[in-house]
């Protein structure tokens, strides 16, 4: 029964984590001020191969769930399914809802409306991530590659594994802006998010929802 229990609150933060997440990306891209690293690279790779932004991340998410399970060692059936289940809701989240963000106007705030809002956008992500990591029933692919650097290469080091997680969307945005010559949603929000995206994670563990514990499955 306790399992039971246990479980049941785990989907519930689930189902809270994927819309936050959405949200919170979809308002970092609205800001044009910069976003995290991976929605950044996403942008840029859109823009560069000129696909809709929601099939964009769907691929992207893929390639990396591969990449995932390279790093384990072996064939985790469990978690490619459950990366894909993960793609697909959050990457067309992002999109729809930063149609809504784009029609309350986000991107027309004055500059220091814009830096606070890029702001708080960027901590709801690093909060999202926190709080799925730590269900660890699906995850997004970006985010499990952070995890499975962090507890089986790692040593449990949140900071760590997120800058050694985020070489992909840096190669992405390099190779998008020699392609194209342009960048977009890069900026100040993706060097908070670089700078500050593990710290705020580590803190969020144990200080947002802390009765949710890491259900760690890798060794």
């Amino acid at each position: 029964m306790a399992k039971m229990q246990d479980f049941g609150q785990r989907v519930r933060f689930l189902g809270f984590s994927i819309v936050l997440n959405s949200a919170a990306n979809a308002l970092t891209i609205s800001t044009n001020l910069g976003s995290a690293v991976w929605t950044g690279s996403s942008v840029n790779l859109a823009n560069w191969i000129h696909v809709p932004l929601g099939t964009t991340l769907f691929l992207y998410g893929i390639v990396i769930t591969l990449l995932n399970q390279v790093l384990l060692g072996q064939f985790d059936r469990r978690r490619f399914v459950s990366n894909l289940l993960y793609i697909v809701p959050f990457s067309y989240l992002v999109e729809w809802i930063g149609y809504f963000w784009d029609w309350l106007g986000v991107g027309q705030l004055s500059l220091t409306g814009r830096v606070i809002v890029d702001i708080i956008g960027l901590f709801g992500v690093a909060f999202a991530v926190s709080i799925y990591n730590r269900c660890n029933i699906i995850m997004h692919p970006n985010d499990d590659l952070a995890y499975i650097l962090r507890f089986k290469y790692l040593r449990g080091s949140a900071v760590i594994a997120q800058w050694a997680s985020y070489t992909p969307p840096l190669i992405i945005i390099i190779l998008s802006y020699l392609f194209t010559g342009q960048l977009h949603a890069i900026g100040f929000g993706t060097v908070w998010a670089l700078v500050t995206q593990g710290i705020v994670m580590g803190w969020a563990d144990t200080h947002v929802f802390p009765q949710l514990k890491h259900h760690v499955d890798v060794s």
